[in-house]
């Protein structure tokens, strides 16, 4: 099957059931994305397919196979994930940092369907979890970020 992570085609041997976050890490050695809960609940694991965030945890790779994935080390390269980079950057949102992967992914995912997301918008769209107790600069950071 054929994944295509982060512009590049990947053609690999994987059970089909294969969780996309093991093959991103373990096949592909892409260590970004995190595991955190394996239950789809903390979205530490969170990427992008097409643009949406999405739970790799438990992702099936088959339902991905030639779909655009997008991991954490090429965020950078979009201009919308680059805004929240720098944003994330400027309000030193990361504490301990493991979950901030799959906070980047999702505010990006965001960003990118609603350019400037209301308040309710951002809280029901940034529902990963952070240990930190960082959301506050989450929050901040997203309204620059929405500011463009």
């Amino acid at each position: 099957m054929d994944l295509i992570v982060n512009g590049v085609r990947h053609t690999v041997a994987l059970e089909a059931e294969m969780p996309l976050l093991w093959a991103i890490r373990d096949e592909l050695g892409l260590t970004g994305t995190k595991y955190g809960c394996g239950l789809a609940q903390c979205g530490a694991c969170t990427v992008l397919v097409d643009g949406i965030a999405v739970r790799s945890c438990i992702t099936p790779v088959e339902s991905v196979a030639g779909q655009q994935i997008t991991t954490i080390e090429a965020i950078g390269e979009d201009a919308v994930g680059r805004r929240v980079v720098e944003a994330w950057v400027a309000h030193q949102v990361p504490q301990c940092g493991y979950c901030q992967s799959g906070q980047v992914m999702a505010a990006t995912s965001l960003l990118k369907q609603i350019a400037q997301p209301s308040e309710a918008e951002v809280a029901a769209a940034m529902t990963n979890l952070c240990r930190c107790g960082t959301y506050n600069a989450i929050a901040a950071a997203m309204r620059q970020a929405a500011q463009g």
